[in-house]
């Protein structure tokens, strides 16, 4: 990213919208020929630690909208870009170096438990709020919309543990810091995850529920779907993330719609669909890039073309 914003710095430029809990830099690339107007796409990647071809593919459509913008020059010229490769920097690392599947972010809850000790000190049934040894917060069920609802936990020590309270990870408010700053413009949010070959609609929150625009975000989406598929011929599902995997509240895109306002809010599940799952082979890489460009491209298209 360095690199880019140094090689292409007319259009590129690097902002650091937060630190994670052990210090890591949230680096996220603005894409902007100029102005301060223009619609703007948010695209995430990286939010689970272990998901690592999130961040290789957001790394390929980066690189695609940067060196090889004379392709598709009126997606720069007409739409402002926000990506953001590794949104979870310190459970990325710690897959690398310790855990491979390891999913949450890195921090401590706060826990509270009673105290017995001598009842001569009086502190029978007392309580303290003292660090879990568990470590890491789901990122996707902290935010602050249905949080804590089914489909998440409040056990520490599970992977979908939902935090202390929403927010509570400095990832997770950083990002959600920035996307409000910027909600009137960015006109779609894509959060990149693996694995299933799905692209999910709001709500994941409840099977009964569904967004008053859902037939909107479904027409669109379904053109992206089918253009991926003129890659290579991967299928996508296309519903919700209640109807196709399971209920998951205090997700980020559905946060995004239902807060920040993003009409087109969507989560997409990159291959495979479990041979692999999340230990996807470093020569899958190239193949999902292109094919995720290719329906993010065309998603974009109607953006650059005016719809709102």
């Amino acid at each position: 990213m360095d690199y880019l914003a140094h090689t292409y710095k007319e259009i590129c430029e690097t902002v650091v919208i937060g630190t994670s809990t052990e210090g890591r830099p949230l680096k996220l690339m603005k894409i902007s020929t100029g102005g301060e107007t223009k619609p703007a796409i948010w695209i995430d990647g990286g939010l689970h630690g272990r998901e690592w071809i999130s961040p290789a593919t957001v790394t390929y459509i980066l690189l695609q909208l940067v060196e090889f913008r004379e392709k598709h020059a009126n997606l720069l010229e007409k739409l402002d870009w926000y990506i953001l490769p590794v949104a979870n920097p310190d459970g990325y690392e710690y897959s690398h170096v310790h855990d491979r599947l390891w999913r949450k972010t890195r921090s401590r809850a706060l826990h509270t438990k009673k105290r017995r000790p001598s009842p001569s000190f009086g502190l029978w049934n007392t309580k303290s709020r003292t660090k879990d040894q568990c470590v890491g917060t789901d990122a996707n069920r902290n935010w602050d919309f249905h949080w804590k609802e089914v489909g998440s936990s409040s056990n520490p020590c599970h992977e979908n543990f939902a935090g202390d309270k929403p927010f509570s990870e400095p990832e997770t408010a950083a990002i959600a810091d920035f996307i409000m700053k910027h909600s009137r413009r960015i006109k779609m949010f894509l959060s990149l995850h693996s694995y299933s070959q799905m692209w999910l609609i709001p709500w994941g929150y409840s099977e009964n529920e569904k967004p008053k625009d859902y037939y909107d975000m479904y027409i669109l989406a379904e053109k992206g779907v089918k253009a991926l598929k003129s890659v290579k011929g991967t299928d996508y599902l296309l519903g919700t993330a209640a109807e196709l995997m399971y209920i998951s509240s205090g997700a980020s895109d559905d946060w995004a719609k239902g807060v920040a306002g993003i009409k087109y809010a969507y989560t997409i599940e990159l291959p495979d669909t479990g041979a692999h799952g999340f230990i996807l082979p470093a020569s899958r890489i190239e193949s999902t890039g292109q094919e995720t460009w290719e329906g993010i491209k065309e998603l974009a298209q109607h953006f650059a073309d005016g719809l709102s």
